[in-house]
């Protein structure tokens, strides 16, 4: 990752409020495919102890399961550690760390994907005060990296 990527407080204050999420997931990862699975969800974040920690719940109807991102902000090393809980599982995923350059904030971390070992990238650009976008891909090699999941979200009016 760029070192040009540092963590702040309040890096993700434009999350606060309530969303709506347009998902497109990929079907099948590492196998060439582009058949996406597209689904809608909704979101409350907030952030607490001075812009340091940012939650929110993300809740996915037809999927049949809710999650919870926890981000906290290492003051000594100006990354962010993202965490993803969901309810299916109730553990913390391995977290991906990194920062913002401008709009744009990647995130890199190592975990497990059906029993592969995979590095995990995140991006989130912030759009305005009221869209964002996040993707997540996956590197097997550390060199192409397939995007596996794409959230566009839309903040919900009267916020």
């Amino acid at each position: 990752m760029d070192t040009d990527f540092i963590g702040r407080p309040n890096d993700f204050e434009f999350l606060v409020g309530h969303w709506h999420i347009d998902n497109r997931r990929l079907r099948r990862r590492h196998v060439g495919s582009s058949d996406w699975d597209e689904f809608a969800a909704t979101s409350q974040a907030w952030m607490h102890l001075g812009g340091i920690v940012s939650v929110d719940e993300v809740h996915f109807p037809t999927q049949g399961f809710s999650g919870c991102t926890l981000r906290t902000l290492d003051l000594a090393t100006r990354r962010w550690a993202i965490y993803w809980i969901n309810s299916t599982k109730g553990v913390l995923f391995p977290p991906v760390h990194g920062g913002f350059a401008g709009e744009r904030g990647e995130f890199h971390g190592i975990d497990d994907d059906d029993g592969r070992a995979v590095q995990v990238r995140f991006i989130w650009l912030r759009q305005g005060p009221d869209a964002a976008r996040w993707e997540q891909a996956f590197s097997l090699d550390g060199q192409s990296w397939e995007t596996n999941w794409v959230m566009t979200l839309r903040r919900v009016s009267g916020e």
